[in-house]
């Protein structure tokens, strides 16, 4: 059985493991680097991104933390895909640079305007789940304002990209965490 780390540091990694385990995987908090070398796969979670760059920081991880990235399966969501992103505004700020992005922190609103949304997912997401809906859940979430051409996109909300995916790396500006269905994990699952 495959391990999927999630990212323990700060966020809503408990969600997360619970639709991992719901996928058939086992789950492991990583809270350390050597906790990476114990997993498969890793996801980073929603929370702050500013937060869980100081405890890598301060914890040593980010090196060891993007070489795992450039070469494992790695799922971001929210303020996972901040931290995946090569370019990071509104504020600028340090991030692993490894999903070919330009990401704007918040740029869906303030707490209050969080919202949940039904997507009608790109052809390429519904071949391999077999899902024809998305229910997305955005709270005070970015905006991809670019994507490289090695990015694919697997679901828009208003035209901008909300799903997408880079060879190893799965990143989605919405919780997919906080719903009941588990496609968007086990499409991470199918990547360990």
């Amino acid at each position: 059985m495959k391990t999927a780390g999630v990212l323990a540091l700060q966020g809503d990694f408990e969600a997360h493991a619970a639709a991992l385990k719901k996928v058939g995987l086992k789950v492991s908090f990583v809270r350390s680097a050597d906790g990476l070398r114990e997993v498969d796969g890793l996801v980073l979670p929603g929370g702050e991104s500013t937060t869980m760059l100081k405890l890598l920081a301060h914890d040593g991880m980010m090196a060891p933390l993007r070489a795992f990235a450039e070469t494992k399966p790695v799922f971001g969501t929210c303020a996972g895909v901040i931290l995946l992103a090569r370019e990071v505004s509104h504020p600028v700020q340090e991030s692993l640079g490894v999903l070919d992005v330009s990401v704007e922190r918040n740029a869906y609103g303030r707490q209050n305007e969080s919202r949940i949304v039904a997507l009608t997912p790109e052809e390429p997401y519904r071949q391999r789940t077999g899902a024809d809906r998305i229910e997305a859940v955005f709270i005070r979430a970015p905006i991809l304002r670019r994507t490289g051409p090695g990015v694919t996109v697997l679901a828009r909300y208003q035209d901008t990209p909300v799903l997408v995916e880079q060879g190893n790396i799965l990143a989605a500006t919405f919780h997919p965490e906080l719903t009941a269905s588990t496609d968007v994990h086990a499409l991470f699952a199918a990547k360990l």
